[in-house]
């Protein structure tokens, strides 16, 4: 009798304490529900974007402050609504494909010379487009729009100019850019707010030496 009784005890004790963590593990998961689920905090300068797993994901967007939304059903998605600006520039690392520049690009002018060319681009997302560019393009807009439209469209406005027209009309020469950029953007959910040359120069091939650092032969006398 006293032997079914300690039986008894432990069965009691080892099920009191399964109880007591499965309790812990139902309050954890409650609270992360009720702090994650049921509500979309969004930060200042950022939007956020609702997937229904009933009708996709929805056509509007949420702005900074606290939301609610149906947890398990729906699925928020936050973006930087700021202007962010791409490099190109040697410094630039190339540290993953969504990283925000590019090296240095080698652009051929209308006169046949290479220039290699520095510079930044000032975009942002259009908030109205959120959803198409979650729903169409997804997370990588960098190098699925941002990267290759910028380098088409800058390589092909310097073809259309000659190296000392890059130099005299620099600004015109942005504005171009920054134009073509908009047009370009603008159908992807994104808006060019700016393009900045930042430093140009002829580019040299790996085997050719400045002007300024050929030194000068040496004349003796007779």
């Amino acid at each position: 009798m006293c032997y079914n009784r300690h039986l008894l005890f432990i069965f009691s004790a080892n099920y009191n304490e399964a109880y007591m963590e499965f309790d812990k593990l139902v309050v954890s998961f409650l609270v992360d529900e009720v702090v994650g689920g049921f509500f979309i905090s969004v930060p200042p300068g950022h939007i956020a974007c609702l997937y229904d797993r009933g009708r996709g994901v929805l056509n509007k967007t949420w702005g900074p402050g606290l939301h609610l939304k149906i947890p398990f059903w729906q699925i928020a998605k936050l973006f930087n609504a700021q202007i962010l600006e791409y490099n190109i520039s040697r410094n630039f690392h190339d540290v993953t494909k969504e990283a925000l520049g590019s090296k240095p690009l080698i652009a051929t002018t209308k006169d046949g010379s290479d220039v290699e060319i520095e510079g930044s681009i000032l975009f942002k997302i259009n908030r109205q487009q959120a959803p198409q560019i979650w729903e169409n393009i997804g997370e990588n807009f960098i190098s699925k729009v941002v990267r290759p439209v910028s380098n088409s469209k800058i390589l092909s406005v310097l073809s259309e100019v000659t190296f000392d027209q890059l130099k005299t009309y620099r600004g015109q020469v942005e504005k171009k850019v920054k134009e073509e950029l908009h047009e370009s953007f603008k159908d992807k959910g994104l808006i060019c707010e700016g393009f900045l040359l930042s430093e140009f120069h002829k580019h040299l091939q790996s085997n050719e030496v400045p002007q300024t650092q050929i030194s000068q032969p040496v004349v003796t006398g007779a």
